[in-house]
């Protein structure tokens, strides 16, 4: 039987902040929800949010005690990606480290995002 592959993974210090967001959450919530939505000067951005339910289709990586769920419509844009939590002088944020990355916009909201083939899911353990 095949190990089932992580469509993302996460530093310590995503997890870390993941758990902190989601213990101070107004509720309990299944996880976080990422995802892909098109939009922005570069074509594509990347969504989180409190996931309240699993549904169906999501894709579920639970990575270092944190429990993500990938929106099915973006689970072929995220193959591979490590999701970071940077804090710099200016700011602090979620990073997207995706392979599957071409380009970004010059003010960081918005990427390109070719899908990754089906051979590269079928190559990933």
């Amino acid at each position: 039987m095949r190990p089932k592959f992580k469509v993302v993974s996460l530093t310590d210090a995503a997890a870390e902040k993941i758990k902190s967001i989601m213990a101070g959450a107004d509720r309990p919530f299944e996880g976080v929800r990422v995802g892909v939505k098109n939009g922005g000067c570069a074509g594509m951005s990347y969504t989180m949010e409190y996931a309240e339910a699993v549904h169906p289709l999501d894709e579920i990586v639970e990575d270092k005690g944190v429990k993500v769920l990938i929106d099915p419509k973006a689970v072929l844009f995220l193959l591979g990606t490590e999701m970071d939590y940077k804090t710099d002088k200016l700011s602090a944020q979620f990073v997207f480290n995706n392979p599957n990355q071409t380009s970004a916009c010059g003010c960081g909201e918005s990427v390109a995002i070719t899908p990754a083939s089906d051979a590269a899911l079928e190559a990933t353990p």
